[in-house]
């Protein structure tokens, strides 16, 4: 296809918008987070004053979207949002980007997502005009007279808590317009009838990880894709995916695709086929996220672990990378270390060593008896 020629007419009235939000942030933000910040410039540009009632009104989307879209860049350093002591919004900073983003800043701008709110403010303020200034100074939106009420049959939860629904909320849930399409959605991925509980972590997805009805649906194909339509696998997907500031489609697709490659690589060097179970992939996780290793290490582990059993290999591969992270590997070069000071502590004391014809015994000298967890595992 030929290229375009792009032509302007001169503009009598126009909003200024900075070359590095176009070419660093409009990629990840999604459709409420960019009409609120471009609304936002076009009201300080006009001198015009509106609300939230009115962005919410224009856009069609709901007060709670707007105010999260708010906190989005207001995390992001696009804008600053004044508070007072009782956490009140009293200004809004609309911050100037004239300069390179920080590799921080742009790395947050593809994996954030705003926390739920134990709170759902309610605003009922206007933003009110300021004078025309230089765009490459930051910019100030008052705002005034805001008020803060907790939605209606929720009670203050934790982030990703998922409250106990009553039957009342359930019915509230099912009789909204767009409820019906995404259930049937859901029941066509999952090839049955809803049930209650099942509803309401559809309604969880929506209330207090604010997935939107794209991300859900591709949730849900995701997980049947891999054979999983046990919404308790379900749901810890989803707040994996929302931990990970994970807010469209896109994102997802791309953390899954580069996720997958970890955990089956990771399962092939154990000499395992086809998807994990739940316990398997709880051993994963934890040897990614929670000890932290690359899977240079985690290679090495299971690599030692097939050298040493054929049965139990990821209790056995945990033995190994549970010692590690106590004595702080972090990189293969400590391993290597470690094997050294074995091998010359047993040059030095060899009636302390026995020798069973494996690489895993090296690290026997540092407290942790792996032949007396070889034989648990064994006779299990």
């Amino acid at each position: 296809m030929a290229r375009l020629t792009i032509y302007k007419d001169e503009a009598v009235d126009s909003t200024v918008v900075s070359n590095h939000f176009i070419d660093e942030y409009m990629e990840f933000a999604n459709d409420a987070q960019l009409k609120v910040y471009l609304y936002l410039l076009r009201m300080m540009n006009a001198h015009r004053a509106t609300s939230v009632s009115d962005i919410a009104d224009k856009f069609n989307h709901t007060e709670k979207n707007v105010i999260r879209a708010l906190k989005y860049w207001e995390k992001l350093n696009l804008l600053k949002l004044d508070r007072t002591e009782d956490d009140t919004i009293v200004g809004i900073h609309i911050v100037a980007l004239d300069s390179p983003v920080p590799d921080s800043r742009r790395a947050a701008a593809s994996t954030f997502v705003p926390m739920p709110a134990a709170i759902s403010p309610v605003l009922t303020n206007t933003v009110q005009p300021v004078p025309t200034q230089s765009i490459t100074q930051p910019q100030v939106v008052s705002v005034d007279n805001v008020t803060a009420m907790p939605t209606q049959g929720h009670d203050v939860v934790a982030a990703y808590d998922k409250p106990a629904y009553t039957a009342d909320q359930l019915r509230e849930f099912k009789n909204r317009q767009d409820t019906a399409q995404l259930l049937f959605i859901a029941e066509s991925y999952i090839g049955k009838p809803l049930t209650p509980s099942e509803m309401k972590t559809i309604l969880y997805f929506t209330d207090v990880l604010h997935f939107s009805d794209d991300l859900i649906d591709y949730l849900l194909q995701y997980c049947v894709e891999r054979g999983k339509k046990d919404f308790k696998y379900i749901e810890k997907v989803a707040v994996n995916w929302a931990e990970e500031g994970i807010t469209t489609p896109k994102q997802a697709q791309r953390i899954a695709t580069r996720y997958d490659k970890s955990v089956y690589a990771i399962m092939n060097e154990l000499g395992k086929s086809g998807s994990p179970t739940t316990k398997e992939l709880e051993y994963i996780e934890r040897w990614m996220k929670e000890y932290g290793f690359s899977t240079d290490i985690i290679f090495e582990a299971c690599q030692r672990t097939v050298l040493a059993t054929d049965r139990h290999r990821f209790e056995y591969a945990e033995g190994i990378l549970s010692s590690w992270k106590n004595q702080n590997v972090h990189r293969k070069s400590d391993i290597q270390k470690m094997d050294d000071l074995y091998q010359q502590r047993r040059k030095a004391s060899p009636e302390r060593t026995r020798s069973i014809g494996n690489r895993f015994n090296q690290f026997e000298q540092n407290g942790y008896d792996f032949d007396d967890l070889e034989q648990k595992l064994l006779s299990n």
